[in-house]
């Protein structure tokens, strides 16, 4: 759309996002577990009503790309009405692994027009499977919780109760996993009262423009962007540290093709999928490319889905970015993504040298720890990822211990964890030195000992144990994490990828990676800038 005036663009941009931030309020302060409440592993988004992202709060970008497909999902499966809710988690139906549940509330205005969606997307901490926490080393989907289809959990404002008691008698959880989804549902309504807010305001037909005027300068500006970089094709490739299954590393390749305002990414040349649960679906390798991407847009420009228009994706069905069902998938939206953004950025650090930071961690370290909970006599499910260095900057140091990339939650406050859980933090600090050296430093990584207070199950999955972070123009690698279980104060170095039965009184160490560096160490201090 062309003539729109911009400082509407602006105001309407502004208006969406704030609906989306306060969905995102709303669920966070209504959400049961602290995986909602403390760590925001959740996201919050507004789609027009043909599905299209049109805002989205600043939450978890392997979230936020993957949405489209999600609602894309819904459409294709059934017709919402007034009232509906759509619930769903399945991977290969829009969906990232089965801990993000997914609703979808129709908005609809004046005379039942339907004006578009109010979306979120929480991880909630089991959907049953093989291992508390629903994060296991599986041979198959199955094994990883229950798969959800798109199905309507409220009809015309009722809940069905009969899908509900379903879902909440196959996992580990009820009470939480009740508390979660209806702080969802609270948040979804309340992305509809503020849409419709905006029509009663605005008028429908202004705000069905404002959103397509958005799509398109989005889009506008990632085409201005492209056309920036030097046409060209770059290149990169990395290696997973392995599956969990097999220790053989697994390639991610991708060559990115820049021809004046338009993108190819194409990923052909990654290995084939795996065993192991680090297969990605399609969303995950959509979604990390999208991010990308916007990275590189700065932050004034909306980010929505028409900042995919001039990218057109190549991911191979049946490999490591696009798994064929029923591939396990738990690890390919935690860990695969991570590598898909290190290799994307990778070849995009060929085309604009001066914007791109080395590999930060590459890794969420997933820990999760199951079993019963003697003092509260019921089961618990604890699930966390750790944040570890930022890769450094042309002109700046990496940022120490944060998430990054497609991750963007916070960690468990001590005081919180230790409340909600049968378990106590015994060491948690900075793990200096861990950053990969530079004319500018990688940020350095975490150490974080927990200790067990029961007898548990313990998962962990992982990345960046073998294979370490790398610098860029001439910045050294990052330090690799460790995972390591504390008996007695002996210690046993685990692998990345594990599952063990672990006892009352043994520590779980986890040591996540630095960032790399950037640049020749060796110049900056011929120029004076080391000491």
């Amino acid at each position: 759309m062309t003539g729109y005036d911009p400082v509407r663009i602006e105001v309407f941009r502004h208006l969406f996002a704030s609906v989306a931030e306060e969905m995102g309020t709303v669920l966070r302060r209504t959400g049961y577990s602290p995986n909602i409440k403390e760590r925001r592993d959740f996201s919050c988004a507004i789609f027009d009503a043909s599905g299209q992202m049109i805002a989205q709060a600043a939450h978890i970008p392997v979230h936020l790309g993957a949405m489209p497909l999600s609602v894309q999902a819904v459409l294709e499966s059934m017709d919402l009405e007034p009232g509906d809710v759509a619930i769903l988690n399945d991977p290969y139906r829009g969906g990232t692994h089965l801990p993000d549940i997914t609703l979808v509330t129709p908005v609809f205005v004046r005379e039942g027009k339907l004006l578009g969606f109010a979306a979120s997307r929480a991880h909630h901490a089991d959907v049953g499977g093989m291992s508390p926490g629903s994060m296991p080393i599986a041979r198959d989907l199955y094994g990883e919780g229950l798969i959800i289809p798109p199905l309507k959990l409220v009809a015309g404002g009722e809940i069905n109760q009969a899908l509900l008691d379903l879902l909440l008698a196959n996992v580990r959880t009820p009470e939480e996993r009740a508390g979660d989804l209806r702080a969802q549902l609270a948040a979804n309504a309340t992305g509809v009262r503020r849409m419709g807010d905006l029509v009663t305001r605005h008028g429908m037909e202004e705000i069905a423009r404002a959103m397509q005027a958005l799509l398109d300068y989005a889009e506008r500006m990632t085409r201005r962007l492209l056309a920036g970089l030097p046409d060209g094709t770059y290149r990169f490739r990395d290696l997973m540290d392995g599956d969990g299954v097999d220790a053989e590393p697994a390639a991610i390749a991708v060559a990115i093709t820049i021809d004046g305002d338009a993108v190819l990414v194409d990923f052909t040349g990654t290995s084939p999928q795996r065993r192991g649960s680090i297969n990605a679906v399609y969303a995950i390798t959509l979604s990390a490319t999208y991010y990308a991407f916007r990275c590189l847009l700065g932050q004034d420009v909306p980010t929505n889905s028409g900042c995919l228009r001039p990218i057109r994706l190549i991911a191979p069905e049946g490999t490591l970015v696009n798994a064929r069902r029923p591939a396990p998938v738990a690890g390919g939206n935690v860990e695969t993504s991570q590598r898909i953004t290190d290799v994307l950025l990778g070849a995009l650090a060929q085309a604009a040298p001066d914007r791109v930071p080395a590999a930060s961690q590459g890794t969420m370290n997933n820990l999760t720890v199951g079993g019963w909970d003697a003092e509260r006599g019921q089961p618990f499910a604890y699930y966390e990822t750790t944040g570890g260095g930022m890769g450094a900057r042309p002109g700046k140091d990496g940022v120490d211990a944060i998430h990054t990339h497609m991750t963007n939650t916070l960690n468990t406050p001590v005081e919180a964890l230790e409340f909600a859980y049968p378990l106590r933090v015994q060491r948690y600090e900075i793990r200096r030195g861990s950053g990969g050296a530079g004319r500018w430093y990688g940020g350095d990584g975490i150490r974080r000992d927990l200790e067990l207070l029961v007898d548990a199950q313990v998962t962990i999955l992982s990345e960046r144990r073998v294979l370490a972070p790398y610098g860029l123009a001439g910045g050294e690698p990052g330090a690799p994490g460790r995972n390591v279980l504390i008996q007695n104060g002996q210690e046993t170095e685990l692998p990345g990828k594990v599952t063990l039965a672990a006892e009352a009184g043994e520590v779980i160490s986890l040591e996540t990676p630095g960032g790399g560096g950037w640049g020749d160490r060796r110049q900056s201090a011929e120029e004076g800038v080391l000491p």
